[in-house]
């Protein structure tokens, strides 16, 4: 059984839901119909000429990428034209073009995690916050006998996280009172005779961001054909997702030293350094993409070192008078999303017993050489 393209989106935005992107990004389905089964996925940073042909000779009706295929407004489509004739081409070959970009970014176990789990930092948190995950109290009554059931069902679904503490709730004992109405086929008790069942007032913190996952698997999970639950909107603050990563490396470590780790770390044949090679760097700032204006923001967290690509010489002078060393390892160092993206989407299809393969593009869409 193969996945539909729809299932496959579904999946990507449970990993990078599209809301985590800034705004105006160009993100989402670009080119193509994701109304059809698809046999074979290849994840990309890029959609070049290349790539396209790479798929075309893989089978793969359907590309995900980070960066997108249209981000300018295009005045016209004509094919005489490098964006024209890409477009031609993934049309002609029926292969569609999903974009995943900053919100690809900001995720939780999104791009940056990769980048700083690579640098092996630890104590991570948030280089700019870009999106809080609003929290509501989830409030659902259960008979005695599923109370388990349902609350293991909330937990496994994202429910009851307090900061770095999990399977938070609340359970009070009660009685619920209810007068089985014609059509009705109720769990306990029967049609037109008033009923008292001991019940739990179970409650839990829910994220937005699995707020329907949550009320899904509790309404599963629990015996009633009509299920009485609340849900309130809450003013506490809830996870801060955003672009970025700052943590700290194992030990200390020169400039020079840190520059071969991140060479080795991102798969990179050299780096851009800005700072004296000697000096001792313990707290890391990475950025995948084009950082020059995340300067303050990693000078503003202590960091002493700011690993992101596409650094100009008028940023590099301010990061220099601001005390912070860079490394640049290029743009192209974003490029470990696409055996990262590729396995985690793998995994998901594989769980959900589907046959669609995915692959991680193996052509090098680097466009700078080093002479």
């Amino acid at each position: 059984m193969f996945a539909r393209g729809e299932t496959i989106i579904q999946l990507m935005e449970r990993l990078a839901p599209k809301h985590y992107a800034v705004p105006d990004d160009k993100i989402g389905l670009q080119v193509g119909s994701a109304a059809k089964e698809i046999r074979r996925v290849l994840v990309t940073l890029d959609v070049t000429p290349a790539v396209v042909e790479e798929a075309a000779a893989l089978g793969a009706e359907l590309i995900i990428a980070h960066h997108a295929v249209i981000y300018r407004p295009l005045a016209h489509l004509r094919t005489d034209t490098p964006a024209g004739a890409l477009a031609a081409s993934l049309l002609r070959k029926d292969i569609a073009v999903y974009i995943s970009h900053t919100n690809l970014d900001t995720a939780e176990g999104g791009i940056n995690d990769w980048m700083a789990e690579a640098l092996e930092l630890k104590g991570r948190d948030v280089l700019e916050e870009v999106h809080t995950d609003k929290l509501f109290k989830l409030v659902v009554f259960v008979p005695e006998t599923h109370h388990e059931t349902v609350r293991i069902a909330m937990f496994n679904a994202g429910a009851g996280w307090i900061g770095n503490y999990s399977h938070c709730s609340f359970n009070t004992e009660g009685v619920g009172t209810y007068l089985p109405r014609e059509g009705s086929e109720p769990f306990v008790g029967k049609q037109g005779r008033m009923e008292q069942t001991k019940e739990i007032r179970l409650e839990t913190i829910v994220p937005l961001s699995v707020r329907k996952k949550v009320i899904s698997a509790m309404l599963k999970a629990h015996p009633y054909e009509e299920v009485a639950y609340d849900l309130y909107s809450m003013d506490l603050k809830g996870r801060s997702l955003g672009l970025g990563r700052v943590g700290v490396l194992p030990e200390a470590e020169s400039l020079d030293q840190f520059a071969e780790r991140v060479k080795a770390a991102f798969d990179v044949p050299f780096v851009r350094m800005v700072g004296d090679g000697s000096r001792q760097i313990r707290k890391v700032a990475v950025l995948g993409g084009s950082g020059a204006r995340y300067i303050r923001h990693a000078t503003f967290a202590g960091a002493d070192v700011l690993v992101t690509g596409d650094i100009d010489f008028h940023s590099a002078q301010d990061a220099l008078a601001a005390g912070l060393t860079i490394i640049d390892p290029g743009h192209h160092a974003e490029k470990i999303m696409r055996p990262k993206a590729a396995k985690w989407l793998a995994e998901q299809l594989k769980d959900k017993g589907y046959d669609t393969e995915v692959f991680a593009s193996n052509v090098d869409t680097e466009p700078f050489q080093l002479r």
